[in-house]
C-alpha cells in the first residue's frame, strides 16, 4: 500500500514542488544522485571505476514534450559521452537512456533518430547503450526501436522488468547470443491486469525470468538489491564474466564493493541531472527503509 501511494505521488505535481522545496531535499537526494552537472557524473564514475565497479549513466529527463526538449537530451548525452574520456574505453562506463526522454510519446521515428545519434557516438567512444524500460504503455514501442537500433549496433541493451506478466516471454525472445539484458523488478505503478502487484508474485517472476536468461546464450544485467536474487544467480553457475550485477548509485554500496571484490562483475546504475523528482520518488517505493531515511532526514533537520 505504501509503495502505491508513493508511485502515485510521483505524479503528483504538488507533492512534487513540496519535496523540492523542503531545504533537505537535495541533500537527501545526493545519496541517490550524486550531482546535477555533467562533471558530477564524471566525478562519480570515475570513483566508481577506481575502486572495481563499473558504471552506466542515465541524464535525468522523462515526459518530453517537444523535439527542442528531445535534442537537448540528445546533446546532453553526447557532451557526456565526450566528457568521459578515456572512462568510455571497453564499456567501463556505458549509458543508459529512457526512449520517453527522446521524444518516444512525440513520435517514434523520432526517438530511434534520436537515440541512433547517441548509439552512433557511444560507439566512437568504445562503449554501449542501454535503452531503458519505462511503463508497460511503451514496452512494445520500446522493444521495437530495440530491434531497429541492434541492427546497426547489436550491443544495445535492453531492460526488461519481472512484475510484468509478459516479461517471462520477453526473455525467451531476447536470450540470444550477443543480446544484453537488464532484468529488474519494476518501479512504476502498474494495473494488476498487466503486472504481478504482490512481492511474492513479483519475485518468483524475477526468478523464472533469471533462469531462461542466465541458461540462455545472451548476457544477461541481473539488476537487483535483493540478496535472494543475488544467491539466486549465484547458484546458477554461470561462469563469471558472462554476466554482470548492477545495483543503483546509492543502495548497498557496501554489497557492491564486496560484489567486485569477490570478482563479479558489478555495474552500478548513475542518474545526474536536475529533473531528479521521478526517479528520486521510485527509489522511495522500492525499499521501505528508504522511506525513514528520508524522514529521519527531514526529522533530524530544522
Amino acid at each position: 500500500m505504501l509503495r502505491q501511494v508513493i508511485l502515485a505521488a510521483s505524479r503528483s505535481g504538488s507533492m512534487r514542488r513540496l519535496v523540492e522545496n523542503a531545504p533537505v531535499s537535495k541533500q537527501v537526494v545526493h545519496r541517490f544522485v550524486p550531482g546535477a552537472s555533467v562533471d558530477d557524473a564524471v566525478r562519480a564514475s570515475r570513483e566508481l571505476i577506481g575502486s572495481g565497479r563499473l558504471v552506466t549513466l542515465d541524464h535525468l529527463g522523462e515526459d518530453t514534450t517537444d523535439k527542442a526538449m528531445a535534442q537537448a537530451t540528445v546533446d546532453a548525452y553526447v557532451t557526456l559521452l565526450n566528457a568521459l574520456g578515456d572512462l568510455t574505453q571497453d564499456g567501463q562506463a556505458e549509458v543508459s537512456v529512457k526512449l520517453s526522454a527522446v521524444g518516444q510519446t512525440i513520435d517514434e521515428k523520432l526517438a530511434l533518430d534520436n537515440a541512433r545519434v547517441i548509439c552512433d557516438k557511444a560507439a566512437s567512444r568504445r562503449t554501449t547503450v542501454t535503452l531503458d524500460m519505462e511503463d508497460h504503455t511503451t514496452t512494445d514501442s520500446t522493444l521495437g526501436i530495440l530491434r531497429e537500433l541492434r541492427q546497426d549496433f547489436p550491443g544495445t541493451g535492453a531492460v526488461v522488468q519481472a512484475y510484468l506478466h509478459r516479461t517471462e516471454a520477453d526473455c525467451k525472445d531476447l536470450a540470444y547470443a550477443g543480446s544484453r539484458v537488464r532484468l529488474c523488478k519494476g518501479a512504476y505503478k502498474e494495473p494488476s491486469s498487466v503486472a504481478y502487484q504482490g512481492k511474492e508474485d513479483v519475485d518468483a517472476s524475477y526468478v523464472r525470468c533469471l533462469e531462461v536468461l542466465m541458461t540462455g546464450d545472451g548476457y544477461p544485467m541481473v539488476a537487483t538489491h535483493d540478496p535472494a536474487m543475488i544467491t539466486a544467480a549465484k547458484r546458477l553457475g554461470r561462469t563469471r564474466g558472462t554476466y554482470e550485477f548492477q545495483m543503483l548509485y546509492g543502495i548497498r554500496p557496501t554489497e557492491q564493493q564486496k560484489l567486485a571484490d569477490e570478482g563479479e562483475t558489478m555495474r552500478v546504475y548513475v542518474p545526474y541531472g536536475d529533473e531528479y523528482y521521478g526517479y528520486f520518488m521510485r527509489r522511495l517505493a522500492e525499499r521501505p527503509a528508504n522511506v525513514a531515511f528520508f524522514l529521519r532526514s527531514l526529522a533530524s533537520r530544522k
